[in-house]
């Protein structure tokens, strides 16, 4: 393996390093290798990875992002589950191969309610991105200028194979923390979450195939895991689900979700296992949470959760939820919720085991619970909500 050292290439501590961790990564890929960024507080803009290409924070690093939007490129992405072209994630790599982002030192994505977390709803572009989407306006076409879009994702492979993200401790991240979307054979190992923002999701596949995540800490102001596919009309267009996940021995101490079904899950979820977790608590929602609705659709199946300790969730322990923010079924596109297995689950502290939330035109199908331990009283709540005829979008 070939290394390229960021100070060889002009990076200088307490200084913008964009340029010189450009110039160590198109080095780097002519050849494969890493890309070391050394003990020290480095300052980077938007890094873009290639094929071949490992970016490794040593011990002592951290590479800390600059909080000026016009700063970030841009690119084509996928913002809550719909594409366009926006802000680059702080770490993106697009159409690569044998991606990495390793090391024990600290990415820190500057994000405060000062920067990136002041504005986190941007109501003209979000409507406008709508009505591009409702016009069939094509996504190389769906473009936000700089200084208008979203905040962008921290790292994103998007549309890559062969990714892996290990060790790293991640924080203050403007959006969704690690967010690979279109891709396989993804590998978080062993990285640390704390980043409590506004939507900082800890770890979103999204429409991926072949995911392994394992030993990871999480502490999120958002789900922790989040398992996406799409939204709506978009993720139909798009029609790629989100399979072939296993999530384990990780731990959960904030965050809405543990691990989440959603909400965007409108190209499919299927056999996903999630085991040996422990839910630490105590701000924590729920273990393992599943949202959708008649307006995302999508077919949902083959779901495990395996020996799993909750020793406190603020909510109901397993939540199931066919009908999220649409009790009034206003579409017509109904969620399929299919084959879900709880097995060895201990609960110590939750207001209920299991809550169920369908409608009959999405109702939950062949849902199997065993093997449940408590020592606080859990019961199980299932509320079936009338559906009615569709009479407008949703909002």
């Amino acid at each position: 393996m070939t290394y390229h050292l960021i100070t060889k290439y002009g990076a200088r501590p307490g200084s913008d390093c964009t340029a010189a961790i450009d110039r160590a990564v198109r080095a780097c890929e002519l050849t494969g290798g890493r890309v070391v960024v050394p003990s020290g507080v480095f300052l980077s803009g938007p890094t873009r990875l290639r094929s071949n290409v490992e970016l490794h924070l040593a011990a002592g690093a951290t590479l800390r992002f600059v909080t000026n939007p016009a700063s970030y490129p841009i690119v084509r992405t996928r913002w809550q589950g719909i594409e366009c072209f926006s802000h680059s994630p702080l770490i993106y790599a697009y159409d690569a191969v044998n991606v990495a982002v390793t090391g024990t030192g600290t990415l820190d994505g500057g994000a405060s309610p000062d920067t990136w977390w002041r504005d986190t709803t941007p109501v003209g572009d979000w409507n406008r991105l709508l009505r591009m989407v409702r016009d069939d306006v094509p996504v190389e076409e769906r473009i936000f200028e700089p200084g208008h879009g979203f905040r962008p994702s921290f790292i994103q492979p998007y549309q890559c194979r062969r990714v892996r993200i290990e060790d790293v401790r991640i924080i203050n991240a403007p959006m969704w923390v690690v967010h690979p979307v279109l891709s396989s054979d993804v590998v978080v190992r062993g990285i640390t979450v704390d980043s409590r923002g506004p939507n900082n999701d800890g770890c979103n596949p999204d429409s991926c195939r072949d995911v392994v995540i394992s030993g990871c800490s999480f502490d999120t102001g958002d789900d922790c895991i989040a398992i996406k596919s799409g939204r709506d009309a978009d993720g139909r267009r798009v029609g790629r689900a989100s399979e072939n996940i296993v999530i384990e021995n990780c731990r959960f101490g904030t965050g809405h979700g543990a691990v989440t079904i959603g909400s965007e899950t409108s190209g499919g979820i299927r056999n996903v296992i999630a085991r040996d977790l422990h839910i630490t608590g105590p701000a924590v929602d729920h273990a393992l949470r599943l949202k959708t609705n008649s307006h995302r659709g999508g077919l949902i199946e083959h779901i495990e959760l395996r020996d799993t300790q909750v020793d406190s969730v603020t909510g109901t322990a397993i939540l199931v939820d066919t009908c999220h923010a649409d009790p009034d079924t206003t579409g017509s596109h109904h969620p399929t919720v299919r084959n879900l297995t709880i097995t060895g689950l201990h609960v110590h502290k939750a207001t209920a085991t299991l809550e169920l939330r369908d409608t009959p035109h999405a109702s939950i199908q062949n849902l199997t619970l065993t093997t449940t331990t408590n020592t606080l009283r859990t019961p199980t709540h299932h509320l079936q909500t009338p559906a009615k005829q569709a009479t407008q979008p949703q909002a």
